[in-house]
């Protein structure tokens, strides 16, 4: 008899972002808390339970972060930025917005013309804060399970508690409630067979101003993301393609920055309750302002306009190979793994949960379907257990 299994099912996102700081709050929202359920019970009898003493004490939430709503739109604006706010075309954010929309272009199609079937369902939406953004989802195709490529642009004002959830720096904390800028592009992409890597990419430009309690303290920017692969199986010429396109794009730049975020790639996306990493890394970087912004602006803009030359050949070689019950089912596993990693680490994701975004939104990434078997442990040698060795001992790939 089989060891018992448990599926996941994840409804489909037909809304908001992949991108988290599309929850950011503007202000004067109301609050939510939650209340914690007994640990035990007398069911046998409720009424000979005991009357509190004293008044039940007041519960304190455990977010004080406000809720916004956000507003699709039947139709998609020219812009998402405020005239204020640098609509100039030569303003980094003007420019970083058009880098998003134009790689939300390019790998939409580039994805649409690989799976031959499937087509994304566009969403455009606004936040009352400021701001939106444009989600696209592709679901049930004949090559893709699920894939969601998303662009946000948001402002307003973010309380201190989330703007140290949006920042790596546990050091840095702003006094009071922080005016803030965010734009960026987020991708998941899971395939159905199981020897196509699942892929994600991030790029992100973050800003904030002084908080009105602190005026006079400068202004904040920095670039974040990364793009890193996830597959089942290990086929080395597509792990070392990979590596060499993200090396590719970060030595045009600086020598240096390939193989220091390829180790913080791998330090990243470790599970650390399962001593294993999501899969086999990539590139990832975070708060990146320590060179010329227009010098990060070119490599974020690189590092995005690679990601089709770095996952399209690879899908393109495995999305056919023939596979096995056993095969698909190693697969979901992983692919539970990448849901752990998710929910229980991602900063982005924890960061929507906190603060009370639109739960669609928020866990668009999710695969569709996922499995979880008790205590399983791929035999030694076998193509499952390399793969599974290789998340556990990161390796130089090129």
């Amino acid at each position: 008899m089989p060891p018992p299994t448990a599926a996941l099912s994840v409804p489909s996102s037909s809304s908001p972002s992949l991108f988290p700081l599309s929850s950011f709050p503007s202000s004067n929202k109301p609050q939510v808390g939650f209340c914690p359920t007994p640990s035990r019970l007398r069911l046998t009898n409720f009424t000979s339970l005991p009357k509190p003493k004293s008044p039940p004490r007041k519960l304190t939430p455990l977010s004080a972060v406000s809720i916004e709503k956000e507003t699709v739109i039947s139709e998609r604006p020219d812009t998402f930025l405020r005239e204020a706010d640098g609509q100039d075309d030569a303003s980094v954010r003007s420019r970083f917005q058009r880098m998003i929309l134009e790689v939300q272009d390019s790998v939409c199609a580039a994805l649409e013309a690989v799976d031959g079937a499937g087509k994304f369902k566009e969403d455009a939406w606004t936040r009352p804060g400021g701001g939106g953004g444009i989600s696209r989802v592709l679901q049930d195709g004949a090559v893709f399970e699920k894939a969601g490529v998303n662009i946000s642009v948001v402002y307003g004002v973010m309380p201190p508690e989330a703007y140290r959830a949006a920042k790596a720096s546990a050091t840095d904390q702003k006094p009071g409630p922080v005016p803030f800028f965010a734009a960026g592009v987020s991708s998941v992409l899971h395939p159905k067979n199981p020897f196509a890597p699942t892929l994600h990419f991030n790029y992100r430009y973050f800003e904030t101003d002084a908080p009105k309690d602190a005026p006079g303290a400068p202004r904040q920017w920095w670039f974040g993301g990364g793009t890193d692969l996830t597959p089942a199986y290990i086929f080395e010429e597509d792990v070392k393609h990979f590596h060499s396109i993200q090396k590719k794009a970060c030595d045009k730049f600086d020598p240096s920055f390939y193989p220091r975020f390829k180790k913080w790639c791998d330090d990243y996306f470790y599970i650390k309750h399962r001593g294993e990493r999501r899969g086999l890394g990539g590139i990832f970087f975070d708060d990146l302002n320590d060179y010329d912004q227009e010098m990060l602006l070119s490599f974020a803009t690189e590092c995005a306009n690679s990601v089709v030359s770095a996952y399209i050949p690879i899908i393109e070689k495995r999305k056919d190979t023939p596979f096995n019950e056993s095969q698909k089912a190693w697969q979901q596993l992983r692919r539970g793994r990448y849901v752990e990693f998710n929910l229980v680490y991602d900063r982005g994701t924890t960061f929507g949960l906190k603060t009370g975004g639109r739960i669609e939104s928020i866990l668009v990434s999710l695969p569709l379907s996922a499995r979880w078997e008790y205590d399983h442990k791929p035999e030694e040698g076998s193509e499952e257990w390399k793969l599974l060795d290789a998340c556990i001992n990161p390796k130089e790939w090129i």
